[in-house]
């Protein structure tokens, strides 16, 4: 027998894999029968998969594909209701090939189909690239359940309230249409939204602002999983007609999440990622104190790589481990992600690798229990240092003028012997992907090398900063399923990629006197990529660091200076860069943000 519970329907799906998809509503939808629910809900685009970016361009098959697995699926819902995201043709002659659908599946037949009015092309959205918007008609967005009636909106459509929103991108709002012309007992809200940082702070007070605005309940069901760089924590919720949560998904899993529409004792919330109520009121401004987002940028990066692997068919990972902070991070995200018996890490020492940095790899990897070997490359860089002097004083026959005084030849041959290495083992050994092990303030710096430490199939850190990166260590050794895994030494000791010698000093140069104080620097990409400043405008500000350390206004100019040349050299780095997982608030990965190389921009 039926009740008046709904079934919020919180998944997984693989781009362009329906029967996968097709397979996973259908059980859901069985499991739901059989405990009396009357509408199962999935998230946006579910049939197909999202997002789908341009494979719906090139195979229109898969369109044709996604809408067969539809059909079968209404076949097994005679006697449940289902709202469903797929993909649909646009026959019109005009617009583009595509909508974004939601189909209402009911009495066994597909009762209505609801097209998406407001398309979302900002950030690593592109919407608006192959789907069509559709007119809005409220009245074809009510479906009957039971004696209630319920608005059914699709994600974006949502997110564009006159009143909460400063600056609305859209020039209506869908949800006070929907509720000011149909008067819904409540509304369903069909969504792929991603999660990065400051997310759960707007999701929460905007779906709470709406509610009680229009004295509505809103049901939320959002994806989970990866794809690609683009991550979904599911948490899909329920706010009342005051605003109020009343219910709430896990996060980052999938949830088999029965609600009613209606304040009810028999919905059940479950805690937020830890740290995020902590930032539900949080001001824009950089700090230090990233621990309100440790929890959720670890399990945004563990499910990325997981979905990367699995949805990609690699089972096993090789890295380099220097010994440093970033690929002790990558090298304990890598096993809690994958499991330890299916990493490798490999030390890679050159006569200017320290013992500490080898003792502290081998550390790292006891403690994680991953495969480890020792291989030294002094062999590869001094083969290869012959092969290019005999070939440098060929081309310096022709082009002496434009040789450097200074190169970097030797810095690189060692970390493209690393590199070939790790791509080695990867050719050799059946499902194994190499990792890139780049951070997100030495990317923004160009300080990484092409084909050496960026290379690689995926990058899990790519979009983390540097002071981030040691607080999320430092929470991994307390927090993550074994405990104080990397090494102390690894946080205490300045981070330095002992590719070179300083010559002031005569030990191996550090990061920070080839580029700046690391909390310097990360202000700057936090105050580009959040406040969009310019270096005038920064050189103005009152940074953190300056409220700690006594520097020149000259010294900041200076940095400031630095930072910019290196961006701007930096373009080509980022445009080749592997995938990764996008965790800030901005990004730098291409699924979000492209700027053309040959660019010349005054910061």
């Amino acid at each position: 027998m039926q009740n008046d519970n709904i079934l919020l329907a919180q998944l997984n799906p693989i781009v362009g894999n329906i029967e996968y998809n097709y397979n996973k509503a259908l059980d859901y939808i069985e499991r739901a029968k059989s405990q009396g629910v009357s509408l199962v809900v999935f998230p946006e685009l579910f049939m197909l998969g999202y997002p789908p970016i341009d494979i719906i361009e090139r195979y229109p098959l898969i369109v044709q594909e996604n809408i067969q697995w539809l059909n079968k699926l209404v076949l097994h819902c005679n006697d449940i209701s289902v709202l469903i995201g797929f993909c649909e043709f646009n026959d019109s002659n005009l617009g583009k090939k595509y909508f974004n659908s939601v189909a209402y599946i009911s009495n066994g037949k597909i009762e209505k189909i609801i097209r998406k009015s407001l398309l979302p092309q900002y950030s690593e959205f592109n919407e608006g690239r192959y789907f069509q918007p559709a007119p809005f008609i409220s009245a074809q967005r009510i479906i009957q359940f039971g004696k209630m009636r319920a608005g059914v909106i699709i994600c974006e459509e949502n997110w564009n309230d006159f009143d909460f929103f400063k600056k609305p991108l859209y020039d209506f709002d869908p949800f006070e249409k929907l509720v000011t012309e149909q008067k819904p007992d409540f509304i369903i809200n069909l969504s792929a939204s991603p999660t990065r940082t400051k997310k759960e702070q707007l999701l929460n007070n905007m779906l709470s602002f709406c509610a009680k605005k229009y004295s509505t309940p809103i049901l939320y069901v959002n994806q989970t999983g990866s794809t690609d760089c683009i991550s979904f924590c599911g948490t899909s919720r329920v706010y009342d007609k005051d605003g109020e949560l009343i219910a709430r998904a896990k996060s980052f899993d999938e949830d088999f999440f029965v609600v009613t529409p209606y304040k009810s004792p028999k919905n059940r919330i479950e805690p937020l990622v830890c740290g995020l109520e902590k930032t539900l009121n949080s001001q824009k401004e950089f700090s230090l104190d990233y621990e309100p987002d440790l929890e959720r940028t670890y399990l945004t990066i563990v499910q990325a790589i997981r979905d990367y692997f699995n949805k990609n068919g690699f089972k096993r990972a090789v890295l380099g481990l220097s010994g440093g902070l970033d690929s002790s991070c990558c090298a304990a995200l890598l096993s809690f992600a994958l499991g330890a018996k299916n990493v490798v890490g490999v030390s890679m020492p050159s006569k200017i690798t320290s013992s500490q940095s080898k003792n502290d790899a081998r550390e790292l990897a006891q403690n994680l229990g991953i495969n480890f070997f020792e291989i030294p490359i002094k062999d590869m860089t001094d083969a290869s240092s012959n092969t290019f002097n005999s070939i440098f004083d060929k081309v310096n026959s022709v082009w002496g003028d434009f040789r450097y005084k200074a190169p970097l030849t030797f810095d690189n041959i060692q970390a493209r012997s690393r590199a070939m290495i790790l791509w080695g083992i990867s050719n050799e050994f059946s499902l194994t992907l190499p990792i890139a092990t780049s951070d997100k303030s030495e990317l923004y710096m160009g300080y990484a090398t092409i084909n050496g430490d960026m290379s690689g199939g995926f990058a899990p850190i790519c979009d983390v900063t540097k002071t981030k990166l040691f607080a999320l260590a430092r929470w991994i050794n307390l927090n993550a399923p074994i405990k104080n895994t990397i090494p102390e030494a690894v946080l205490k000791k300045p981070p330095g990629a002992e590719l070179a010698i300083n010559p002031k000093t005569g030990k191996p140069l550090l990061a920070e006197e080839a580029l700046m104080p690391y909390e310097f620097l990360d202000e700057v990409i936090w105050r580009l990529e959040n406040l969009q400043q310019t270096s005038d405008e920064m050189l103005r500000a009152t940074f953190l660091y300056q409220k700690k350390h006594d520097i020149t206004l000259e010294q900041k100019k200076m940095w400031l200076e630095k930072f910019a040349k290196r961006v701007q050299s930096a373009q080509f780095k980022w445009s080749i860069m592997p995938p990764g997982p996008i965790v800030d608030a901005r990004s730098i990965v291409r699924a979000e943000y492209v700027q053309p190389i040959s660019s010349k921009l005054k910061f």
